[in-house]
């Protein structure tokens, strides 16, 4: 009868060859890994190194900056993938792209108490009613904040007239406008008295005048840029390059700017205006830099904070609140400014 004899090397060496096959799958695995990890850290790097550069870039940096913070996510993500991978160049990228994001996060600017005594409160609010969706809810949220100092952005023919019909003449009897249809359209209302100045030009309305605050002058500007729309950033980031002129023909004057920027403390253009007129956003002295203001449409956490109230080291600020009132895709901003003086110029 005939037999087979096993060869006692056969199971050994199958050992060793599913082993090495074994070995081979996981290197091919956390190379796979690795690359995704490099591939995320990568497109973090690209639009942390244009805030590096304090530039806003090309189409896609200034919409992706608008969102910086939750670059967080990706890079997390990234770092994980790099521990998974065993990839020690890509932890150390990581950590460093996690750093330069935790960085770029803290506020901007300085939140210095004025000097001298108050001699003057300001309840100011701007609303983007998105051409006219949400004129009801702004009247409401009027009725309950009373601002002395009203912006309000894409506000047409319609809006305007609801305005001048349901707040009494006696109680805004000043205005500034610019009378447009669609998002043209912008509306500046005030308790305080105005003079007329001049505007900035630009494609949506901005209507400009100085406001006599108890005897004190000072200018209010509204803020409407077009938004940084892929084929639009040149005119974006041009339109905001005029509200930074605005900003520093000021010269130290009292100066308050508001409305829809379409840009965050994250865009260079942005930081270029408060740096201009030496202004600062009231939402961050009130502790709230990073309150979203759009879009509404996501969870408040999210979105992004492109309304302001920008304001010279001469006021103070507190009270700084985003409220939702209604069907429009902006928060409304309100907040309470207070102007100081040195005794000697009061």
């Amino acid at each position: 009868m005939d037999s087979v004899t096993a060869n006692p090397a056969t199971e050994p060496e199958a050992e060793a060859a599913a082993e090495a096959g074994t070995h081979t799958r996981g290197r091919r695995r956390r190379r796979g890994t690795a690359w995704s990890g490099g591939i995320l850290l990568s497109g973090v790097s690209a639009v942390l190194g244009f805030r590096l550069a304090d530039s806003d870039g090309p189409t896609p940096v200034p919409q992706l900056l608008a969102f910086l913070p939750w670059l967080l996510l990706p890079t997390a993500t990234a770092l994980l993938l790099t521990v998974l991978a065993r990839w020690r160049t890509g932890m150390v990228w990581g950590v460093a792209a996690l750093g330069l994001l935790a960085w770029y996060m803290e506020p901007y600017g300085n939140t210095d108490a004025p000097k001298g005594r108050a001699v003057a409160e300001l309840r100011v609010m701007t609303s983007n009613v998105e051409y006219d969706r949400e004129t009801a809810g702004l009247l409401r949220a009027v009725r309950e904040e009373r601002p002395d100092l009203l912006f309000v952005e894409e506000c047409d023919h319609a809006c305007s007239a609801t305005l001048r019909e349901e707040l009494p003449r006696a109680e805004y009897p000043y205005r500034a406008s610019v009378d447009a249809y669609g998002p043209e359209g912008s509306v500046l209302l005030s308790k305080v008295p105005l003079k007329r100045a001049p505007r900035i030009p630009a494609t949506l309305g901005m209507p400009a005048a100085v406001a006599d605050v108890k005897g004190h002058p000072v200018r209010v500007q509204l803020a409407h840029p077009m938004p940084p729309m892929p084929r639009q950033v040149g005119l974006w980031r041009e339109e905001l390059g005029k509200i930074r002129e605005y900003a520093a023909a000021g010269e130290g004057r009292s100066t308050i700017i508001a409305g829809d920027f379409n840009a965050t403390q994250d865009h260079a253009a942005f930081r270029a205006i408060l740096d201009a007129g030496r202004l600062r956003d009231a939402a961050r002295l009130d502790g709230s830099s990073r309150a979203p203001s759009w879009p509404t449409a996501v969870p408040s956490p999210l979105g992004a904070q492109i309304d302001h109230v920008l304001a010279t080291p001469d006021f103070s600020a507190r009270d700084a609140r985003f409220l939702e009132i209604g069907d429009t895709d902006h928060r409304t901003l309100v907040v309470t400014l207070t102007l100081h003086r040195p005794e000697k110029e009061r």
